[in-house]
């Protein structure tokens, strides 16, 4: 029986039934410590005593991986596209970022936006997916599963961190849609999550820094607790001087003017009730350059 939510966290849901959380553009990123734990799977202990934070930039395309890279991401979150939250990159997408950037890459393993709870063909898409990732390169494996009830798929996000071994996991901001924080987090430790990303379960880790502080003191160095979701350069700094966080997930992301020269004013291709047709996100060197000067 699933266990009631911990005294002092607040669910997912507000008492009138509509979530505090959306997934769509904004989603943060993710974060990675050394090459012990790329190789291993394993938390170590020099992660917990180490001076240095770990930058992490979500990004989904070629360009913005490159930018992240050359501005100083320790790590880069590799996804498509972005407005739905991060989906599964293609193979395509993998293979010419991991030519092209040095720096270890995590890869979104999502079938599709909106909630966390999948069909099994959606669960075989997973599967075959993160087999692909892993084949193509991948260093980390990003992945996120819940149940009907609002807890943790825990069978099927067992066999999915099988499949990803001896890569290192992180569960995404799921998380962010639990029913009971302290009940999931006691689950990832157990089934072996190296890290967890998380607002808090708010929209941003400003609104859900309490709670962050909660989970980094339940987790005690068993699991690493990684904020992500609404953090700027204006707020990062209290953001880690509350937290203590030594790793931290932003998209540091600015819009990019399309370079048509004709467009068609009366046709939108899927953006009709989204951000412009002719304008997308797209890594800011001086938005990440601006992060790790932050962060050193």
């Amino acid at each position: 029986m699933n266990p009631e939510p911990a005294p002092g966290w607040v669910g997912t849901q507000q008492s009138n039934g509509e979530s505090r959380l959306g997934f769509g553009r904004g989603f943060a990123v993710g974060w990675r410590s050394d090459d012990v734990t790329k190789q291993t799977g394993a938390i170590t202990p020099e992660h917990f005593m180490s001076t240095k934070t770990i930058l992490e930039v979500c990004v989904d395309s070629v360009e913005s991986a490159l930018t992240a890279a050359t501005g100083g991401a320790d790590r880069i979150e590799l996804c498509q596209d972005l407005c739905e939250g991060g989906l599964t990159p293609s193979a395509g997408l993998l293979a010419v970022v991991r030519e092209r950037v040095k720096i270890p890459i995590a890869v979104m393993i999502r079938p599709r936006g909106a909630d966390f709870c999948y069909s099994a063909a959606e669960f075989e898409v997973m599967r075959r997916d993160l087999q692909s990732a892993k084949q193509a390169g991948a260093d980390m494996i990003v992945l996120g599963l819940l149940a009907p009830n609002g807890f943790i798929d825990v069978a099927r996000t067992r066999e999915l961190l099988a499949l990803a071994r001896p890569l290192p996991v992180t569960f995404h901001r799921a998380f962010d849609m639990v029913r009971d924080a302290a009940a999931a987090l006691e689950e990832l430790i157990e089934l072996g999550v190296e890290r967890v990303l998380t607002s808090g379960l708010e929209r941003t880790v400003i609104e859900g820094l309490d709670n962050i502080v909660a989970l980094m003191k339940q987790a005690r160095e068993r699991t690493i607790v990684v904020p992500g979701g609404g953090i700027t350069e204006r707020n990062l700094p209290k953001i880690l001087a509350v937290t203590g966080a030594r790793e931290f997930h932003v998209s540091a992301s600015a819009p990019q003017e399309s370079t048509m020269t004709f467009r068609n004013p009366r046709v939108a291709m899927g953006r009709t009730f989204g951000p412009a047709e002719y304008s997308f996100p797209r890594a800011s060197a001086e938005r990440v350059q601006a992060f790790r000067a932050l962060a050193p």
